[in-house]
């Protein structure tokens, strides 16, 4: 077993707690979030209100991968890529 596998093994049930934090407390960080950016926002005086809510909306996507809410595989530890979703009809 090679380093990165002995670093997975030891790493995974840290990823299962944050994954279940995110889960049960996605929506309190998401409206932290909001809060944060609209006082960064308010004491740049809107200077940086576009990047501010971009890196607002990553974040916001950042949580939900971990919370995996989109449903879709991410992939993780078995090497393949993530599933793309069903086409529209």
């Amino acid at each position: 077993m090679g380093l990165l596998d002995n670093l997975k093994a030891k790493l995974n049930p840290a990823k299962d707690k944050v994954s279940g934090f995110a889960q049960q407390h996605g929506d309190k960080v998401e409206h932290g979030l909001d809060k944060a950016a609209k006082v960064v926002d308010e004491k740049t005086k809107g200077k940086y209100s576009g990047r501010i809510q971009s890196g607002t909306g990553k974040a916001k996507g950042a949580m939900d991968r971990i919370a995996h809410k989109d449903g879709t595989d991410t992939g993780g530890d078995t090497g393949t890529p993530p599933t793309a979703p069903p086409p529209a009809s």
